[in-house]
């Protein structure tokens, strides 16, 4: 399938490594001209030079920026030409019991989860909408339709992520601009990788065992009873970038392999 971007500017967010790389990885094999983003400039050249080598395409660049600093995040956004393809996939998470949680601790999880994408779509939503033509999705998760007991704070994020989207595609009405959130399940990411190999290790049990344990007990709904690969993400990420999802804005699209039960 053509999704028709060859012709098209996107950026996306965190995109070293998981499903950031996955999803640069897919734009570029369609054509796409890619600006990827790390924390560090040397994570980024690694990635651009990985990505030229993977895809055979050299329409790829990239910025570093610490989406912590807010001085970091506006030098990225004077550096980026205009866009027509924003994925604000930068983020962070980490278990903690709630009574745990500072309020630093809060307000850091805010400000990298929600603030950086606020912070970039603020800057291009009004010149999409100027020439009528522009996608922007929130890459949000499950836990922001089911709240993680084991980590209060990263769930409110990713909540307040689906509720920008929505805000924001209702100043969309009647352009061709669209803005949506993606919600991931657990994805097998090079970090969940580690950890299933890691405990699969101390455990003495394979890490087949590890993945199933998990679905039992961690993520009983899943319907697919897996985590799901980069790639599988990355997929539905750009088809509703692409001209061929016009229809599709204001949305929470699933991606989590069933996980959330509710039928709306």
């Amino acid at each position: 399938m053509d999704l028709k971007l060859q012709e098209k500017t996107a950026f996306v967010s965190g995109s070293t490594a998981g499903i950031g790389y996955a999803t640069a990885k897919r734009f570029l094999t369609e054509g796409a001209t890619v600006i990827i983003n790390g924390r560090t400039q040397e994570s980024v050249d690694k990635a651009v030079g990985e990505l030229k080598t993977e895809t055979g395409s050299q329409k790829v660049s990239g910025i570093a920026a610490d989406f912590s600093n807010t001085d970091e995040v506006n030098q990225l956004i004077d550096k980026l030409p205009e866009l027509d393809i924003l994925i604000n996939n930068a983020g962070i998470f980490e278990p903690k019991p709630f009574e745990e949680i500072t309020d630093e601790e809060w307000f850091h999880f805010f400000n990298v989860n929600v603030m950086s994408g606020i912070r970039l779509a603020r800057h291009f939503f009004p010149k999409m909408l100027q020439k009528n033509w522009g996608r922007i999705i929130f890459i949000s998760s499950e836990s922001g339709a089911i709240i993680p007991t084991e980590m209060i704070h990263y769930g409110v994020t990713k909540t307040a992520q689906i509720a920008v989207s929505r805000g924001m595609a209702e100043l969309t009405k009647g352009t061709g601009v669209t803005v949506n959130a993606v919600l991931p399940g657990p994805t097998k990411s090079k970090g969940v990788g580690q950890f299933i190999k890691d405990l699969s290790t101390s455990n003495n049990v394979s890490e087949e065992d590890v993945e199933r344990d998990f679905f039992v007990t961690g993520r009983p709904s899943s319907l697919i009873q897996r985590f799901a690969q980069t790639e599988e993400i990355a997929n539905t990420i750009v088809y509703f970038s692409s001209p061929l999802a016009a229809a599709t804005n204001g949305a929470a699209i699933r991606a989590e392999g069933g996980i959330v039960q509710s039928i709306l």
